[in-house]
């Protein structure tokens, strides 16, 4: 009998311990169903797989033809997707932009960037650091307009273009020293040099983007052929700064190749002819110029933006490919202000806001030959400008003192230079303070 219920024990054990494996089982088979369906979805991402997500904003990509509300996904500096619907649970930090646009980081074009404490622009105070004004106004990419020459390059190298958050491209000058106070107008001839320009652009191919002619005020056409022999054989535009009173308009587009850039486009000094005439109309060579292929870019400064030269070309349909600003220490204060007030009076005088957009981000990677630049693939870096656009009554100024109002102004409220925010105007990044 003994026996019996020790047999019945056993019996009763073993059974609980194959009811416990078989329950396992199905347990662990249905876990890994499971897991499997999440892993297969593609509307479910691993935890915390982005960076920064900038999550609702309307995103205006001209260099893919995107202008639809999307999720921006960030990942070791780099645009990793751009869908709609992205989980906030997908990324390390969130950031809300309903309701505000989301663009490539903006490219000026025309800036003078080599500060210093020697007297006029190069390596002196008419100049501006980039960070002083690029992050707070959506730029994420400055080129310096010729204020060095192949002489001078790295030193600039080393002083500014290493050590800014803003990436800092070039248009290298064809005089050896660059742009400097005094002898910018009067350069010393001898100091012309292609091979030498050449071989510094060869040697900084990420660096420089063009070669650069202005501030002459001699009859010679030397200076401005051996600018354009040199951008031609390192395959790169020539950037013509049309402060050269002796050269005629006509001359000067005249000379350029398609691809090449004429800046101060809306000027109307006495020492160039305007290229509105006195009847309003656009001079018929330079609709010729820009049929050729040549490019229009603002360069508004202090003394280069005017009324009654960009709203009667703009309605005849010379449109600036580019919003270079002529950012230096002076123009910053006087009607240019910044390149979002620059963009804002083309709002304003009726270009629509993806074709602002598309000027100050695609079309102007496009000029610098940097299609790396300006726009928000899948891949490339991580450069974005998140922008207001407020609505109101505001007036905007051009360099002949003239006034326009306005009912629209673009304001930069992120910056985002690879991947890093470096520029947040009303702490959307920044975390809830509670007491």
């Amino acid at each position: 009998m003994e026996e019996n219920n020790t047999q019945t024990t056993n019996y009763e054990i073993m059974s609980r311990f194959f009811v416990e494996l078989r329950n396992r089982v199905q347990l662990s088979l249905q876990a890994a169903s499971v897991l499997l369906l999440l892993l297969s979805s593609p509307f479910i991402l691993r935890a915390q797989e982005y960076d920064l997500l900038l999550k609702g904003g309307r995103v205006i990509d001209a260099g893919n033809n995107i202008d639809a509300q999307m999720d921006v996904a960030i990942k070791a500096g780099k645009i990793a997707k751009i869908i709609k619907g992205i989980p906030e649970s997908s990324a390390k930090k969130v950031v809300n932009v309903s309701g505000l646009i989301v663009a490539p980081g903006l490219i000026n074009i025309h800036t003078h960037v080599f500060a210093g404490s020697k007297p006029g622009f190069a390596d002196g105070p008419g100049s501006q650091l980039p960070d002083a004004f690029g992050p707070r106004s959506g730029i994420t990419t400055v080129v310096d307009a010729g204020t060095t020459g192949w002489r001078t390059f790295p030193e600039f190298k080393a002083k500014v273009v290493d050590n800014s958050l803003t990436r800092v491209l070039a248009w290298i000058n064809i005089f050896e020293t660059g742009f400097s106070a005094g002898s910018a107008f009067e350069p010393d001839m001898n100091t012309l040099d292609v091979q030498k320009t050449l071989e510094t652009i060869k040697q900084y191919p990420d660096l420089i983007v063009g070669t650069r002619v202005g501030h002459y005020k001699g009859k010679s056409w030397i200076p401005f052929e051996r600018a354009s022999e040199t951008a031609k054989l390192a395959g790169k535009p020539l950037f013509v700064e049309c402060h050269m009173p002796e050269y005629s308009l006509k001359d000067q587009l005249d000379h350029m190749r398609p691809g090449d850039i004429i800046t101060h486009s809306f000027e109307n000094v006495s020492e160039r002819m305007p290229l509105v005439d006195e009847q309003g109309k656009v001079r018929p060579f330079v609709l010729e110029a820009q049929k050729r292929g040549v490019l229009f870019d603002v360069g508004h400064g202090g003394v280069g933006f005017w009324f009654n030269q960009a709203i009667p070309a703009f309605q005849q349909g010379l449109w600036p490919n580019s919003f270079g600003t002529d950012e230096h220490s002076f123009s910053m204060n006087s009607g240019m202000k910044n390149i979002l007030n620059v963009m804002s009076k083309f709002l304003n005088i009726g270009m629509s806001l993806p074709d602002v957009i598309a000027r100050g981000s695609w079309n102007a990677a496009k000029s610098i030959k940097r299609e790396d630049l300006g726009n928000l693939s899948e891949g490339s870096v991580a450069d974005i400008a998140v922008l207001n656009v407020l609505t109101g009554k505001f007036g905007f100024v051009d360099s002949g003192g003239n006034r326009i109002e306005g009912d629209k102004k673009l304001e930069a409220e992120l910056t985002i230079r690879g991947g890093r925010i470096i520029w947040d105007l009303n702490g959307l990044s920044a975390n809830k303070y509670n007491q």
